[in-house]
């Protein structure tokens, strides 16, 4: 057991919306409708901490611009002197947040942070590049992940080239995404997303899982990013919308408060081939349990963005991880990707998974194993555009 300190920063009293599917549920309502609610409930939660709110941090990729966070802090009613920043790591930002937050608290700079991401495709903004002279403006799809005349392959076209380079096949993207499909269904049915969801009157269970998307029926799918491709919609995550936080504090107020929580006990970030993201988790995670002297035969509970199987497949053979202990109450193929609150998400899970471990074997049971969580560490992983990585290593206070 690691000795008890008080400032250590920690995760508790985390929260999120169901996550929908983009022009569906949540077609009508914007990124701060999103995530004021949520910040709303990590504070009444949070509350029994006795400490003023410092700031409020939240990702977001994808949004109108301008400061999200403080705009959703004041919707949320948290009162005008509480500050917000919001940053942007595209699909790892939820994480990054989180991060910015913990190491604020470490430092002493920060007593109480509420942090995490937030998503809207379906409001998103339309944006155009001006046009040459004498030419009409140009769409802007998205940010470019490297400067121009460099490759920069869309994410869908990335996981392609990333499955063919590995030799990571159809039929092993299809068995993996059968197992997120059936795990996320099976903790659904068994509840193990109620406690966490902020019911919106628009949604208020998550919007995707669905029974009986077995192999089979994947296999007949088309590729979705060129003929001879063999990521399709049932082995990719599903573009959503949705919203997370957690409240960050110090072990020593989590404890007086009563709080579950889990301590962080470190993070990292790397970053490598800008045209080949996915492999880009698997350095982070070595650099992270380089600098907490961890191995991974310790890790018991592991949460990687599901954003593609050929993503989840490369970091956990490059990594020579137990796929038994990855997303084993589901992950975003299951679920949904909400890019910006993505990486907050994953933190959820871990809190699910370390916290409340009984509960979540049984709920995995019926389709398969979750995996050791004895060891009281978990650890959450995200592959971003660009050929970044991110990871955070969680512990169980009694670890």
């Amino acid at each position: 057991m690691t000795r008890f300190d008080p400032a250590a920063p920690v995760l508790c009293a985390g929260r999120r919306t169901a996550i929908g599917t983009t022009g569906h549920a949540f077609a009508g309502v914007d990124v701060i409708g999103l995530s004021a609610p949520v910040l709303a409930a990590v504070a009444r939660h949070a509350a029994a901490l006795d400490r003023p709110i410092d700031d409020v941090v939240l990702g977001n990729c994808m949004g109108p611009g301008g400061d999200i966070a403080r705009v959703a802090a004041l919707a949320a009613g948290l009162g005008e002197t509480v500050p917000g920043v919001t940053v942007d790591r595209q699909c790892g930002s939820g994480l990054d947040a989180v991060l910015q937050a913990a190491a604020r608290v470490r430092s002493g700079d920060a007593e109480l942070v509420l942090a995490g991401g937030a998503e809207s495709a379906s409001t998103a903004p339309w944006r155009f590049w001006p046009g040459a002279p004498g030419r009409d403006p140009v769409r802007y799809t998205r940010a470019p992940f490297t400067p121009a005349g460099e490759p920069d392959p869309d994410m869908g076209e990335a996981a392609d080239l990333l499955a063919a380079k590995l030799g990571i096949t159809r039929a092993d993207q299809d068995r993996y995404a059968a197992r997120s499909h059936a795990l996320t269904h099976a903790a659904a049915i068994a509840g193990r997303y109620t406690a966490e969801i902020v019911p919106l009157p628009e949604l208020s269970a998550d919007q995707r899982p669905r029974p009986g998307l077995d192999e089979r029926r994947l296999a007949r799918l088309r590729p979705a990013f060129g003929a001879d491709g063999t990521v399709t919609a049932g082995n990719s995550c599903g573009v959503s919308d949705g919203a997370a936080a957690l409240a960050v504090t110090t072990a020593g107020a989590a404890r007086a408060a009563g709080l579950p929580y889990l301590r962080v006990v470190g993070s990292a970030v790397a970053a490598g081939r800008p045209d080949l993201p996915g492999l880009a988790p698997a350095p982070a995670v070595r650099r992270l349990l380089a600098r907490t002297g961890v191995g991974l035969a310790d890790v018991g509970a592991v949460e990687i963005t599901e954003a593609f199987a050929s993503v989840v497949l490369a970091v956990v053979d490059e990594l020579g991880l137990d796929q038994d202990r990855v997303c084993a109450e589901g992950g975003a193929i299951g679920l949904g990707h909400p890019w910006g609150a993505s990486g907050a998400i994953l933190l959820l899970r871990l809190m699910s998974r370390l916290l409340d471990p009984a509960e979540a074997v049984e709920a995995a049971g019926a389709t398969g194993p979750t995996g050791p969580t004895g060891s009281g560490l978990g650890l959450a992983a995200c592959a971003i555009g660009g050929g970044q990585g991110l990871a955070m290593l969680l512990a169980h206070p009694e670890a």
